[in-house]
Order: structure tokens, then sequence, then C-alpha cells
């Protein structure tokens, strides 16, 4: 039976790559940070991680993570509710309870199954999930797993949002879902409106705050804060994967109930192993860091401005943004893979984004600020960008 299937994937494969749209992996043989060096030798200005705060290989974390390991040994061989949870794991949910202003967190192994794992316990054929367009895949998956009547708003669109809600009222509980930042645009969602749309509709919101917790609102804890609307999200879903370390981990916090339901019924925790404790450690580390000192959210800041700023004087388009993720606007997906390989050879790399992962003709560079970035890499990088630029004919 193999044969014939073989013969299907290769010419759907063939088809993939002749479009432009395969994608290819590259394979670092350092730590993640700035500058790396990937398996062929070459040392790279990194621009396309989620490591927003340079916390993937600080020393604190480091020292943190070995400590536990020490302690708490490598690994937890179990789930949460038989033998997987450690002091360790506790704290870490605390933490973060108490950086986002919520009443209790649930940990998970990843971002993705937080957000798997969280509407199938909580809603059902009665209820009603109101999503926006520009939602993670994780959401998406998240809400198929529902039986929830499911509707749908443009991105950020509040008449869309209200005429959704207004569909949506013979529904016994309402639930709004946004990202906080939007992951290939970089723009922030208006909670601020959501929220006064949910009082209007009696709706409750939930936040996935992967790509804002730690790099939006005035200490890092993402838009709730950035709307000063701290404790007023009934779920929150995030991710230690980006600003808090860029490991493993995932976490859903909010409202007690909502947490203790799903301890109870939620899937992916209930038979997914615990995090490793030096994850935990690790996490427990970057919300200390957090607490004590916004010095590096306001170097990413700076470092976005500046990148912002420059690669518009010198006539790209980036789409609005206040995050750390900067999308430089190019169209067509096999132009994306060329401008993200002639500046690996200027020895940048960044990575083109096309369709499926956005829109067909919004194809684009996302690049992806640090505060671990310094000011001469970022010279480095507007530089590259204008030469390939110039020699693709992209700038005038």
């Amino acid at each position: 039976m193999y044969d014939n299937y073989q013969i299907h994937l290769q010419k759907q494969l063939t088809e993939i790559e002749s479009a432009g749209l395969y994608k290819q992996e590259r394979i670092l043989v350092s730590p993640q940070g700035p500058q790396i060096r990937t398996n062929t030798g070459q040392e790279v200005l990194n621009f396309c991680a989620n490591n927003y705060l340079g916390f993937s290989n600080d020393p604190r974390l480091i020292i943190a993570a070995t400590q536990a390991m020490k302690t708490h040994g490598y690994g937890m061989s179990s789930v949460r509710f038989i033998c997987g949870t450690t002091d360790l794991h506790k704290e870490l949910e605390t933490s973060i309870s108490n950086f986002f202003g919520t009443e209790d967190t649930i940990l998970y192994a990843a971002a993705f199954d937080a957000n798997g794992g969280v509407f199938e316990p909580l809603l059902t054929d009665e209820d009603a999930i109101i999503s926006d367009t520009l939602n993670h895949a994780s959401i998406i998956d998240g809400v198929r797993l529902c039986k929830a009547q499911r509707f749908r708003y443009a991105n950020a669109d509040m008449n869309d949002l209200e005429e959704q809600l207004r569909q949506a009222q013979s529904c016994r509980f309402r639930l709004i879902v946004t990202d906080g930042v939007f992951s290939m645009d970089g723009n922030i969602a208006p909670l601020d409106k959501i929220k006064k749309l949910a009082e209007q509709y009696n709706a409750m919101i939930m936040v996935d705050e992967s790509h804002s917790a730690g790099v939006i609102g005035k200490t890092g804890r993402g838009t709730t804060e950035h709307f000063n609307l701290i404790g007023q999200a009934e779920i929150i879903t995030g991710t230690l994967g980006k600003a808090f370390g860029g490991a493993i981990g995932g976490f859903t916090t909010g409202k007690k109930e909502i947490i203790a339901m799903l301890r109870q019924r939620s899937r992916p925790y209930l038979f997914s192993n615990s995090i490793p404790p030096t994850v935990a450690a690790a996490g427990i580390e970057a919300f200390r860091i957090m607490n004590e000192s916004t010095e590096l959210l306001d170097k990413l800041h700076e470092n976005r401005q500046y990148f912002v700023e420059q690669m518009t004087r010198i006539g790209y388009s980036i789409k609005p943004t206040q995050s750390g993720i900067c999308a430089v606007m190019l169209g067509d997906a096999k132009l994306s893979q060329e401008v993200a390989s002639r500046l690996l050879t200027e020895g940048i790399y960044v990575i083109g984004f096309y369709f499926p992962v956005v829109p067909q003709g919004q194809a684009r560079i996302r690049v992806q600020l640090s505060a671990a970035h310094t000011h001469d890499q970022l010279v480095k990088a507007v530089d590259a960008f204008e030469k390939v630029g110039r020699d693709l004919k992209i700038l005038p």
C-alpha cells in the first residue's frame, strides 16, 4: 500500500518545493542568542528567534536550571496528578499568578497544549467561542476539539466582533478569544475595546500572551497591563518558550475555578509528563528578574524603535508594531525566500514567511528583536537589508 502513497507524497512535496514554499531547517551548533553558529561553521546574527529578553542563554537561568538538576534530578517520568509535581512546579505556578495578577495557574508541556486543552473541558455545544481570525494555530486546533459553537471575527475588527457577539447571544456562555500580540504581524489586540464589548454582551475573555508577556506593558505583564486590565481577563495562556527563557513549557492562568476544572479534565495536562524541574527552576528565575527590573524590557523596545525607524527610512514597508516582531512586507513567497537566502550570505539569519503561514500575497520577513542585540548588530542588519533590497530592486 505504501508504494502508491509514497508516490502521492512525493508529488505533493515536489509541488510545494516548485511553488517556493518548502521549509528548510538550519542546524545550530551554538547556544541560542543574538549571534549563533550553524553546522556549516558560519557565524550569523540571529533575528528570527522569540528570544525577546535574551534569556535563552542567560547565565542566571542556566545556574538555576543546573542547581535544580542537582536537587531534583533530570525528569519527572510522570504526569502531574500521579507523581509528577514538585515544589518547583508549584512555586513556578505561584510566580506566574503573581506576575499576571491572577488567582491560579496550571502548567503544560507547551503553550500549544495549553491552548489545545483549555476549551473542551470548559465549554459545550450550548456555548460559543468568538475567535479572532489571526489567532495562533494552537487556538484554532483547540477550538476544533471543543463542541462549542464557533464564531470568527476579522483581525482586531471591533465592529465584526460586536456582530458575532450579537449572533451568539442565544448561547449559554460566550468566550472571546484573542492573541495578545499577533505573531505574524506584531500588532496588539485592542483589549480595552474587547473588554467593553465583553461587558456589553456578557462575555468572558481569553488572551494568549505568548508573544506579549515579557514584551508588552510597562513592566512586561502583557496586554492586560498595557490596557490597565490586570486580573480582568478570565483566562490567560502563555509560554515559557519565548521571553521567559526559550525552553519548553506553557501555562494557563486566570480564575481559580477555571484552573481547578482544567486540573480535573484538561487532557494535555492529565496525559503528558510534567515539565522537567530544570525548566521550572529557570522559569522561576526569569520571573524573579522581571519583577526586579525593566532594564531588559526597555532595551528591547529601544532596539525595536531603532530598527523600525531605520528600515522605514531606507524604504521598506513595516507593519505597525509595538512588540518585538517587525514584519518586513515583500508580498511574493519566492521573493521572501530569496531575500532570506541573500541576507544569510550577509551574515543575517532571518526566515521568509509565506502561505499557508500567512495569507496569499502577504509574504514577509519576520524580524524579531531581542534585548540582547547590540546597536552595532542592528546597524549591520539594516545595512544588509539595504544592500539586498537594492540588489533585488526592492528598494528604489
